[in-house]
């Protein structure tokens, strides 16, 4: 059975780090390109990070500098290191598939506030 599982999200004041991570299982995610995605309230999900299974990657904009996307193989797990927080990046954050995605896990909320 396909299954994602993101974690790692909470509370952080602005200027504050995270690290979420993305646990897949029923699938290798090392073969396939992984992206993280964000659903901030009344706005429509967007990808945030990407990686390639080479080990490239790509990011919006609105998070270049401050976030890295990573993947640790022998655990079949994506991960996204935030730095420099904001309150803009605050959402629920979802990991899933590069362009096909599979079933979406439950997500994991991140809120930058002070």
């Amino acid at each position: 059975q396909v299954r994602l599982v993101e974690s790692g999200g909470g509370l952080v004041q602005p200027g504050g780090s995270l690290r979420l991570s993305c646990a897949a299982s029923g699938f290798i995610s090392s073969i396939k390109p992984m992206g993280w995605y964000r659903q901030a309230p009344g706005k429509q999900r967007e990808m945030v990070a990407l990686i390639f299974t080479g080990g490239g990657s790509n990011y919006a904009d609105s998070v270049k500098g401050r976030f890295t996307i990573s993947r640790d193989n022998a655990k079949n797990t994506v991960y996204l290191q935030m730095n420099s927080l904001k309150p803009e990046d605050t959402a629920v954050y979802y990991c899933n598939v590069v362009p096909s995605p599979v079933t979406w896990g439950q997500g994991t909320q991140v809120t930058v506030s002070s």
